[in-house]
């Protein structure tokens, strides 16, 4: 209900409201077009806000005219007036109060539709719009100050048209009804009433700015809680904490923002309480004055008795609405910047879109045959903070900028330098080099994460920016090192690639992942919650339903970035096995450290600083020396080399693809002598071993005067420790080579 309904206490919550907002918004300076572009959302509601309005404005009518009657009837009642007449206006009374709780219901159905709407369409419209921007702006922008968008100011954005609007529409008609009969009623006692509104509202000032920085303060707080609470109420964050053995120093500096936030709410509350109460009592020492003024007038006979008593009760509603007028720029400008900050995320363009006249890639699954993927001249810079994000999106949060407020003004350099390659047909071509080099962004070209500055990236021979992004992201799979899965079941986390698929489907990707086995081992199956990014599951098995996921899509293209980088012998040689079949029948890219998991790769890629410094096959690069070979000795230098992709043509099987899988690479010369010579070191310890039982065996034999025995335990001992010297001395010569 609105405060000129509500009386007194409606308008001491209204004022009270107002204390606490910030009054520093009346000075920000809002974009041009914003007001057009908020009566454009509030356009499908139209018909609704007329209604609603109307209903408001009755509402205000009814809380006038009630007092009237009361009066009326302390007319009748002392002039002697017929039982008729004070039924009738009794009568009056009370239909008023019927139809003025019917216009409550109606007021509240309507806001509740045109406010639910607009959050409606504000989330759906931000979330498709952040849908639709680069990674790049994920990787500039702060989770929380993000999701401070969809709530906070969404819910604030809305309130323009239901809170704000009605507020202003009752109070302002609530108001000028008000004054207009009061002043027809007493000029006098309204303008004596009027006199002791300063006395309230000026100290009420005071007291507001304290509480716009109590409030302010409390925001931050929370926010801070809010934050600590996020990144470590989850599976790494709380880890980390009981790894470090923080969780004491974690709680004592939470209760410490909580503290702060409890004392400020008790002052709050306490101040508060002081303002509604000093409301109260300038509302009842001003009815004591009308009162008393007004029966000094009443009984000199210049006054109906009624009028007083009208007068007192309009009294109580003339406050509320001045003191919420008062700060009615305040509610405007509030609900309009959160309006702007919800525009301002709109505003910002994405990255990627389709060129008019784009069209899809003509690419089908792998049964169609596998693309070729050619890189033609590519120079590529990561976009500038600037051109993706927000400052108030990325640093501090205030909107500041320059130097020290936490925020990337950093011009963009280059990564990529006219890098040129291709891909042929189901071949794998793997990226090797440094850490920093420019694999990464090189794979993430592919699926147009990016676009390139200059040059082409093709896929079937057509320019990417000339496809649909669709259709590219559907030809496109890949396997990052760190899998990604929703806290959601392991069916929904399969569905996300093709929902349209049955449980055969998802079945058989599993079993192509090599985790079929597991998955039905699991007391709910399919339905199996992963956690909180897959936490609940080993990194291998993340892996292998990633490759579940990914075979599920079944991409025609595929880029494994060093998706085996951080597993154990048992689960990279599961992964891998499933990786065997993400690859059957596609062109692939393969980003690696450990190159002896690409010797047999089509093509090996050397990356360098943005630039393709070596390329060929493995046996090519060894023999020309340079940065490759350098790699693959520092990394195999005193260690077996890890298994290796193989290639293979399955013609032979009638499929006419290749195919790939893994095998033991053949180790370098000095592994091969070390190797014999561990070998050698055993077998001499075990001939050792063999002298010793021997020895004793043919003691035994002499203490049993058992001559036969005594020589056939020398003989035995002879023999083997000749045979385990000869095994040392060559394994010794084999490590020599």
């Amino acid at each position: 209900m609105s405060g000129a309904r509500m009386g007194a206490p409606g308008g001491g919550m209204s004022a009270w409201r107002m204390a606490r907002q910030d009054s520093g918004v009346v000075r920000h300076r809002l974009a041009p077009g914003t007001v057009r572009r908020v009566l454009a959302f509030a356009r499908p509601y139209r018909r609704e806000l007329t209604a609603f309005l109307l209903m408001t404005v009755l509402s205000a009518g009814i809380g006038v005219a009630t007092p009237l009657l009361a009066g009326e009837v302390v007319n009748v009642i002392t002039s002697g007036g017929t039982g008729r007449t004070l039924a009738v206006v009794v009568a009056i009374i009370a239909g008023l109060a019927v139809l003025d709780a019917a216009l409550s219901l109606g007021e509240r159905w309507y806001s509740a539709r045109i406010g639910e709407g607009l959050i409606f369409d504000l989330r759906t419209t931000v979330f498709e719009h952040v849908q639709r921007m680069s990674l790049a702006f994920f990787t500039r922008t702060q989770t929380g100050a993000l999701n401070s968008r969809f709530t906070s100011d969404i819910i604030g954005a809305q309130q323009a048209f239901t809170s704000t609007l009605s507020g202003v529409v009752t109070n302002v008609i609530a108001l000028v009804l008000t004054a207009a009969v009061m002043f027809t009623l007493s000029w006098q006692i309204t303008l004596i009433s009027l006199l002791l509104l300063p006395v309230f509202v000026l100290p009420a000032r005071r007291v507001g700015r304290r509480l716009q920085a109590l409030t302010r303060e409390r925001y931050d707080l929370s926010s801070a809680m809010s934050t600590t609470t996020v990144e470590r109420f989850n599976v790494s964050g709380a880890l980390l904490v009981q790894l470090f053995g923080r969780p004491e120093r974690e709680a004592a500096a939470f209760a410490d923002r909580a503290g702060r936030v409890r004392d400020i709410g008790v002052t709050t509350a306490m101040y508060g309480q002081v303002f509604l109460v000093a409301l109260s009592l300038v509302a009842a020492l001003a009815t004591a004055l009308t009162y008393g003024l007004g029966g000094a007038l009443a009984l000199g006979g210049s006054l109906e008795p009624g009028a007083v008593v009208a007068l007192a009760l309009l009294l109580a509603r003339l406050y509320g609405p001045l003191t919420a007028l008062s700060n009615v720029r305040v509610d405007i400008m509030s609900a309009l910047v959160s309006f702007e900050r919800v525009f301002e995320i709109l505003d910002l363009p994405p990255l990627i879109t389709d060129r008019p006249g784009a069209r899809p890639l003509p690419v089908g699954g792998p049964a169609d045959g596998a693309p070729d993927v050619e890189f033609s001249d590519v120079h590529f810079a990561y976009p500038a903070a600037d051109e993706v994000s927000l400052d108030s999106l990325q640093g501090r949060g205030d909107g500041g900028s320059g130097p020290g407020d936490g925020v990337d003004h950093a011009p963009a350099h280059p990564v990529l330098h006219g890098v040129s390659f291709h891909a042929r047909p189901g071949q794998l071509v793997a990226l090797v080099g440094p850490s920093g080099a420019g694999k990464t962004t090189i794979s993430q070209l592919v699926p147009r994460i990016y676009d390139p500055e200059s040059g082409a990236v093709r896929i079937a021979g057509i320019d990417l920016r000339d496809a649909t992004i669709q259709s590219v992201r559907d030809a496109v799979g890949v396997v990052a090192q760190d899998a990604h899965l929703f806290h959601d079941s392991i069916r929904n986390n399969l569905l996300y690639a093709r929902p349209e698929a049955t449980d055969d489907d998802l079945i058989a990707a599993l079993r192509a992942a090599h985790i079929w086995d597991l998955v039905q081992t699991m007391p709910s199956g399919l339905d199996t919650l992963v956690g909180d990014r897959g936490h609940r599951l080993s990194g291998g098995e993340k892996q292998r339903l990633a490759i579940a996921r990914l075979l599920l899509k079944a991409p025609s293209v595929v880029i494994l970035d060093e998706a085996t980088a951080h597993l154990d012998s048992e689960s990279e040689a599961a992964v891998q096995q499933a990786l065997a079949a993400a690859l059957t029948g596609r062109t692939s890219l393969v980003i690696a450290h450990r190159l002896s998991t690409i010797r047999s790769a089509d093509q090996i890629l050397v990356v360098d600083e943005g630039r393709i410094v070596q390329r060929g096959t493995h046996d090519e690069l060894i023999a020309q020396g340079g940065l490759y070979a350098e790699l693959y000795r520092t990394q195999f230098e005193g260690r077996a080399p890890d298994r290796e992709w193989t290639v293979s043509d399955s013609s032979s099987l009638g499929t006419g693809s290749r195919y790939g899988s893994f095998r033991e690479p053949p180790a370098p010369a000095h592994h091969h002598g070390r190797n014999a010579m561990g070998i050698g070191d055993k077998i001499s310890n075990a001939a050792e071993n063999v002298v010793g039982k021997a020895k004793e065996a043919a003691g035994k034999a002499t203490d049993n005067h058992d001559l036969q025995a005594e020589g056939q335990a020398d003989q035995a001992s002879a023999n083997a420790k000749q045979t385990g010297e000869k095994v040392k001395d060559t394994a010794k010569d084999v490590f020599g080579r």
